[in-house]
């Protein structure tokens, strides 16, 4: 009897998925949005665990939101906002993890996959 597996296809396994819907995807879009960074990596974090993407991805997205934290905390200690960069400093972290965040499950980027 001949075994199955011998002349079975050799078709790679399919890469796992981050988002199950379109709903789920907007709810991750949004996870960074709506916390204002603080969880600007979470998102990363949870797509390293479902083997989305590479650990060391999401490592590098925890210490650059560290860094930004840090680094906007230490332009303006006080919390009186008279440093513009801080705040900018924020936008950018948060533009840039929704937009990532939303490339999680796009077959056409290859980095860290």
């Amino acid at each position: 009897m001949a075994s199955p597996y011998i002349n079975a296809p050799l078709n790679p396994p399919a890469r796992p998925r981050m988002f199950a819907s379109t709903l789920a995807k907007v709810v991750w879009i949004l996870v960074p949005i709506v916390t204002v960074s603080i969880a600007a990596a979470v998102p990363f974090v949870v797509a390293a665990t479902k083997g989305v993407i590479k650990p060391w991805l999401a490592g590098v997205y925890v210490a650059a939101e560290v860094l930004v934290l840090v680094l906007a905390t230490a332009l303006d200690p006080k919390g009186d906002a008279t440093s513009p960069v801080a705040g900018l400093l924020l936008i950018l972290l948060i533009v840039t993890s929704a937009t990532h965040t939303a490339l999680l499950d796009n077959d056409k980027i290859t980095i860290g996959k």
